[in-house]
């Protein structure tokens, strides 16, 4: 039996596997993305999320290789598994109170549930109930699982093991490489019926014996899925206009693990004093966290490359670490990638206002991707596929 897939935390790593699965990106993939065949036995994926997560490559750079070898037609079902992730992180910037609910949610279900024995149970795989398990274990081991594990993880976990789903959400977001903020909790509400209000996955054992290829078939599984409920949905709040970064101050760049190709996010010519790397994602569980510490410093190689200047690795955004940081490179301005709600947007916005006091602006400078992706996330994701073919031709 082949190995389970690795995924190397490097963006050549990223490379090489684009170059292999690109000719399956086709009619291929759309024909087989849905079978879990195990964790040795995931040619029918691209296995790039992780990398599109933290940006060790761009979506522009997959869906522009794709579509160089096939035709949007063919490619339709992989270029739009791609701007999924850019559709939920564009609906959640438009509604970012949906992530504060969550996180304060999640703060009072893990005091109900603390030493938990259903919740050590279904972390743990040892629920007894078959290709859960399997997922549980397979996801602390690897970091990874197939898209269609997930849904079926979650379905069981909210309505057959009735645990809050922001416990799972925070489980997934701990292990998984390719976990964000947005793509994982807005998933995990749309299994339990709040994203879709009213609509739930229900995962039944015909389902998973079909497109698992016969490896599992569960017993036991509820046969109904009644929606959870909470407040209404807060209004869609404007976008942040995107800012610009003045060609010639002076400037400390800090990289953060939501994008670790700042080379593609500033000019080509750019230079700055002195780059930062964070490390970590303030997220993760352990393999998750080795990932993005390896990644950080395969950027840290190709950032001293790209831009001509010394490099420090650090963990946690520490307003007063970035304030000596600037003061020794005697800049008032620090650039960065724009960080989309999270985590580490969280930790930049309460940087923000020390760094101001200090005489020091945090400038956050987003990708054309996003800025043309995401105000259309204003609804569902029909509305914004629509949308796709016509802002790929005319802007990428």
């Amino acid at each position: 039996m082949a190995a389970p897939v690795s995924f190397p935390p490097n963006r050549d790593a990223a490379l090489d596997r684009l170059q292999a699965f690109v000719l399956r990106a086709g009619v291929d993939y759309a024909r087989d993305r849905n079978a879990d065949l195990g964790p040795e036995a995931r040619s029918n994926v691209s296995l790039l999320s992780p990398y599109l997560r933290h940006r060790l490559m761009t979506e522009r750079e997959v869906v522009s290789a794709v579509l160089a070898r096939h035709s949007f037609s063919e490619a339709e079902k992989f270029v739009q598994e791609v701007l999924w992730r850019t559709y939920w992180k564009g609906w959640l910037e438009l509604r970012p109170a949906i992530w504060g609910r969550y996180l304060a949610e999640l703060d009072a279900v893990r005091a109900r549930f603390r030493g938990a024995k259903a919740l050590a149970s279904a972390e743990n795989g040892t629920t007894g109930i078959e290709g859960f398990d399997d997922w549980a274990r397979e996801l602390v081991e690897t970091g990874y699982l197939h898209n269609h594990a997930r849904m079926w993880f979650a379905s069981i976990w909210i309505f057959t093991l009735r645990l809050p789903w922001t416990l799972g959400a925070d489980f997934f977001l701990r292990h998984l490489l390719d976990g964000d903020p947005a793509s994982n909790t807005l998933s995990w509400r749309w299994v339990a019926g709040l994203q879709t209000i009213g609509k739930t996955y229900l995962a039944t054992a015909d389902n998973i014996a079909r497109y698992t290829g016969g490896r599992f078939a569960p017993q036991g599984l509820t046969t109904s899925a009644v929606p959870l409920t909470e407040a209404p949905l807060p209004a869609v709040t404007p976008l942040l206009a995107p800012v610009s970064l003045d060609p010639d101050a002076p400037a400390l760049l800090l990289v953060t693990p939501e994008d670790f190709h700042p080379e593609s996010v500033f000019a080509q010519d750019r230079r700055f004093v002195q780059a930062i790397i964070l490390a970590d994602r303030g997220s993760g569980g352990a393999l998750s966290e080795v990932f993005v510490a390896a990644a950080a410093h395969d950027c840290a190689g190709r950032v001293e490359a790209h831009f001509g200047c010394p490099t420090r690795i650090i963990t946690g955004i520490d307003p007063a670490k970035l304030i000596a940081a600037a003061q020794d490179a005697q800049v008032t301005t620090i650039a960065t990638a724009y960080a989309p709600v999270g985590h580490v947007a969280d930790a930049l916005r309460a940087a923000t206002p020390v760094l101001q006091a200090a005489g020091i602006d945090l400038i956050q400078v987003q990708r054309a991707w996003d800025t043309h992706f995401w105000p259309h996330a204003k609804k569902g994701f029909f509305a914004f596929k629509e949308q796709i073919p016509r802002i790929l031709g005319e802007r990428f």
